[in-house]
């Protein structure tokens, strides 16, 4: 069972019987299906009903010429809103299935993204067609979370922020610098990387660590789309899964200057989210390429 089916609501998955009952019901009353051309005589099929606003579950699978469904595999979804990123994107096939894995670089991150695209039906129809060559287009990442805290706000002053704004833009120039080989670029940022952590050590001795870091992006354990994250709340919302009647809530994060949105259950929340506090959690990343 995907262990994610709770951060959409669907904390009452407990058995194999269940799942199939919830998967029949995605079948059967499908809000979306989409169909490519996959092979002679198979179509690749992609049926989703929504839960609630933004939520819901996925199922592919193949088609065969007498219109008979064969599931492949599921995963539950929530898409975001806006725009994550225009940086370039890459795209893979999984080894063992028809499902789709994206990577970016973006430089306000300064590591590769990896996300499950939620959208991968679509790339398909776009690869037959030769669009996918030199894809030039935008990103609209969410993620899901199971559990997370709410942490009050780092106070700063005007000048705190401008000095903040600068130093990011500076080592956003430095760090494309640095990945087209410029050796200068490379030396400044290690000098960079070894006086924060000086100054970071000297902190700790007084400070607790999330006065000093305010926002993070990082990959946790060993699945590539898992990161551990903390972002300033730019958004809160509450909704339902119309199934079960669980809360969840949808928030818009800022994470190192990147937008994304995030769906975790309500009642799994340490805190009460509002704008301006900060979200901390681990959350599986997926992403909607915007063809």
């Amino acid at each position: 069972m995907h262990q994610y089916l709770k951060a959409i609501g669907f904390d009452n998955i407990r058995t194999k019987n269940d799942l199939r009952n919830l998967l029949s019901d995605v079948e059967e009353k499908f809000t979306h299906q989409t169909i490519v051309s996959y092979r002679p005589g198979e179509d690749f099929c992609e049926i989703k009903k929504d839960y609630g606003q933004c939520i819901g579950v996925s199922l592919c699978g193949e088609l065969d010429e007498n219109d008979v469904f064969d599931p492949d595999y599921y995963f539950p979804y929530f898409q975001g809103s806006g725009i994550s990123t225009y940086a370039e994107i890459s795209v893979e096939r999984k080894i063992e299935k028809e499902q789709y894995v994206g990577m970016c670089e973006d430089s306000r991150i300064g590591i590769s993204l990896i996300f499950t695209l939620q959208n991968g039906i679509e790339y398909m129809r776009e690869r037959q067609a030769g669009f996918t060559a030199e894809l030039t287009t935008s990103v609209t990442l969410s993620g899901l979370a199971l559990s997370g805290t709410v942490l009050l706000p780092v106070i700063k002053d005007e000048q705190m922020l401008k000095s903040e704004r600068e130093a990011s833009d500076n080592r956003k120039m430095l760090l494309n610098a640095a990945r087209n080989g410029d050796q200068m670029a490379i030396e400044t940022l290690t000098l960079d990387d070894i006086d924060m952590y000086s100054q970071v050590s000297r902190r700790l001795a007084k400070e607790d660590v999330f006065s000093i870091v305010d926002t993070y992006f990082m990959p946790y354990g060993i699945e590539c789309d898992l990161y551990s994250i903390m972002g300033e709340i730019l958004a809160v919302r509450k909704r339902k899964n119309t199934m079960t009647g669980v809360e969840v809530y949808q928030m818009k994060l800022n994470v190192n200057e990147l937008q994304f949105d995030v769906c975790v259950p309500a009642d799994s929340v340490m805190g009460e989210p509002e704008m301006g506090r900060r979200f901390k959690g681990t959350i599986w990343l997926q992403g909607y390429i915007n063809f």
